[in-house]
């Protein structure tokens, strides 16, 4: 074994023994306990476990890709504004009003909302949701498992499964949420390191959010010389129109994700809610100011090295990452059918988006330890978001659809292990996924976002904030925007592949006009529609005030519906 593999397989082995042991410790036999931990999280804790659950695969291992070259510096900065921004809606128009209204899950508090056909429909969307977001997880699995430890990716997800089959079967919500704390310390210290490292190596500023502007002058000379547009320019690589779209779809995901929803069920408080969101924006901002130097020094010192350099003569990190297939030639075949004198020009080369973050510690010349706390950060950022859309799948299936429809007479014990069947077969659909990714794995992520942008952000603002808002409405909106996003996604990759569909808009924008096309039937629905029970009506207004009203606790006791 290299060094690399062997450092790679010391934390691999260390990192998945300390989550097998918190999850063993924090194991749970209630039902309050395996879908929101007894509501007993402290706010701190809270927020670590809501920036490990959120901050996945594609934010540790794709998103400095994106900046770097999908979005050439400018264009990535979508993802940056998107996913923070759309935390600022969900402390403040969702979190604390969900937690208020007392319910385990999106479909959960849609049931009590509006009505048993909603409620279908909406574990129907949070399974969909779930299933596209995981297969980005489990395909960051297969990628870390496969360059690092040479296992093929098949055999990577497996494994991965396994580790997350124990601790999230195990502990549900409790045990994923104190094995996401410690993911979290896992992945911002193997995020920070290299990058404050790498800055103090190549600008002499230890500090990667300084260090970088003073390489962006030097980094817009090169890429004019080859051609391509300034790495600073605005709209090199993506149209206004998308840009706006796609930061937009982002950013109103984020606020319906069902698996970020449902942390702020396990704070103690409403006030406790509150400050979950805010403690998670400050951890998810230690690797998000980050993200952009990354991406400035790995494209920089990858110009530096490629262009101009005879194939015999690169680097070691350009031949190991040849021979995984993630660096080839321009039309996609492989490099190494270019004889070994052949002078490469970066133009001549595809580097897959993927590969920057985990090979930034290699084209920056760190030692072998280093390379592989990164591996293990990038697992620990896939399965501790994997382990939160699981769980959401297992609740949809065991709590709104079978406690809820089948079998309302089902005991604690009966819940639990419908809960614990069902999340073992999300695993394996999972895993299928992730060995057979629609995409690269933030791109994946992406659509995800743009179908919870869709299909939950409407009906969720809305149920809170009007309380004329009926059931057929919100159920019409949801199957509109949730119907006609997929369906565009899927044609859209399908047909042109290159993202040229309607006005050119991109599957990963099309989320935004969605959430709008469900905004409009909801509202045009609901005004000739039945309207909620003078109950609800009242219900929904004290849930915006301050304070536990009479009716509020009756709600969350179960005594009104």
């Amino acid at each position: 074994m290299s060094d690399i593999q062997t450092w790679t397989l010391v934390f691999v082995i260390v990192t998945f023994s300390i989550y097998i042991f918190v999850a063993y410790r924090s194991r749970v036999s209630t039902t309050s306990g395996f879908y929101v931990a007894g509501g007993g999280i402290p706010a701190p804790a809270n927020g670590a476990a809501i920036a490990a659950d959120w901050m996945s695969a594609a934010s540790f291992i794709s998103m400095a890709g994106i900046i770097a070259f999908a979005g050439n510096g400018y264009g990535g900065s979508v993802y940056l504004m998107g996913w923070t921004g759309g935390y600022v809606l969900l402390a403040l128009l969702l979190a604390p009003y969900l937690r208020k209204f007392g319910k385990y899950t999106i479909p959960d508090f849609v049931g009590d909302r509006y009505n048993e056909t909603a409620r279908l429909v909406a574990v129907v969307a949070a399974i969909v949701v779930s299933f596209v977001y995981v297969a980005g997880q489990m395909a960051g699995v297969g990628l870390v498992f496969t360059r690092f430890l040479k296992v093929d990716p098949t055999t990577g997800v497996i494994i991965g499964m396994a580790i997350v089959f124990f601790y999230a079967v195990l502990g549900g919500m409790k045990g994923i949420t104190w094995t996401q704390v410690t993911q979290y310390t896992v992945l911002i210290i193997a995020y920070l390191i290299p990058a404050f490292a790498v800055s103090a190596k190549v600008t002499d500023v230890p500090i990667p959010q300084v260090g970088f502007g003073t390489i962006l002058a030097e980094l817009d000379a090169l890429q004019t010389e080859l051609g391509i547009p300034e790495y600073t320019a605005a709209f090199g690589s993506t149209n206004m129109l998308n840009m706006l779209l796609i930061t937009a779809s982002l950013m109103f995901g984020t606020a319906g994700l069902p698996h970020v929803i449902v942390r702020f069920y396990t704070a103690k408080s409403v006030r406790a809610a509150r400050y979950s969101a805010l403690w998670a924006l400050f951890f998810i901002a230690l690797l998000y100011t980050t993200a952009p130097s990354v991406a400035a020094f790995s494209k920089l010192q990858i110009i530096e090295d490629v262009n101009g350099t005879a194939l015999s003569e690169m680097p070691s990190w350009f031949n190991t990452w040849s021979e995984v297939g993630l660096i080839t030639q321009a039309d996609g075949s492989p490099v190494s059918d270019l004889g070994a004198d052949t002078v490469v020009n970066y133009s001549d080369i595809l580097i897959n988006n993927d590969i920057i973050v985990l090979a930034s510690p290699e084209i920056g010349g760190l030692p072998a330890p280093i390379v592989g706390l990164v591996a293990a950060g990038a697992l620990a950022a896939a399965l501790s978001t994997a382990s939160g859309l699981l769980l959401v799948i297992s609740s949809a299936v065991a709590n709104d659809v079978y406690f809820k429809k089948i079998n309302p007479q089902a005991t604690e014990a009966r819940q639990l292990m419908v809960g614990r069947i069902a999340m073992a077969g999300a695993i394996v659909v999972a895993g299928y996924l992730g060995i057979n990714p629609p995409g690269f794995v933030a791109q994946v992520v992406a659509l995800a976002f743009g179908l919870a942008a869709a299909s939950f952000f409407p009906i969720l603002v809305l149920g809170i904030f009007w309380k004329n808002c009926t059931a057929m409405g919100a159920t019409a909106g949801m199957l509109a925007g949730l119907v006609t996003t997929m369906a565009y996604m899927l044609w859209t990759i399908d047909i042109y592949g290159n993202g040229e569909g309607i006005f050119g808009i991109l599957e990963t924008g099309f989320g935004t006009i969605g959430m709008l096309i469900n905004f409009a039937v909801t509202i045009i629905v609901s005004q000739f529609t039945p309207k909620p029970s003078p109950v609800m009506q009242e219900l929904v207004e004290e849930i915006r005030y301050p304070g536990k009203t009479e009716l509020v606790a009756k709600h969350a006791q179960g005594e009104i519906h």
